[in-house]
């Protein structure tokens, strides 16, 4: 059974990241999703513990998907998974730039590592974490953007998170 591995701070985790799971989950035996923390990125909206409980429900109905939080490197997730793959979306020549690089890093610290360019689904091209935040900051639909089965707890932890900052609770 081969295994890939998924990866992404998912904050939160879109319907264009679910579409590349699905993908992966629908080629290989084994997905894991490797939930970042990612301290170096500003503004993130969710806590470790939230974006994984998040991606966990956004997968729950694929009986060959699993998240983990991992603070350490990809590649030595995938090797601590027995992963020879690691499956990443590409929206734009950008992207590809960007993945690979970050394929060659990955291959020279475990060799035989190698890494999937998915392109994105068309309806998804255009989609990112950082445009999702946008619209939940300013309280738009959200089914457009990220999957129906976190909508609601999307809501919530928006909710509680204004209520803190409000001084209630």
């Amino acid at each position: 059974m081969k295994t890939a591995i998924c990866s992404g701070s998912f904050d939160p985790i879109t319907l264009g990241h679910l579409d590349i799971i699905r993908r992966a989950a629908a080629c290989f035996g084994q997905v894991w999703v490797c939930v970042s923390p990612n301290a170096e990125k500003r503004n993130q909206m969710f806590t470790p513990d939230e974006k994984l409980h998040l991606v966990q429900t956004a997968v729950a109905d694929l009986p060959n998907v699993q998240a983990e939080l991992w603070p350490g490197l990809l590649a030595d997730f995938a090797a601590l998974h027995e992963a020879k793959v690691i499956v990443r979306g590409v929206r734009c020549v950008t992207d590809f730039d960007i993945e690979y690089q970050m394929a060659l890093i990955n291959r020279q610290l475990h060799p035989g590592l190698e890494t999937l360019l998915l392109p994105a689904s068309a309806e998804y091209q255009h989609f990112s974490s950082s445009m999702a935040r946008e619209m939940i900051r300013y309280r738009q639909p959200l089914e457009r953007y990220l999957p129906a089965s976190i909508v609601p707890l999307v809501r919530e932890l928006t909710k509680q998170k204004e209520g803190v900052s409000h001084g209630q609770q």
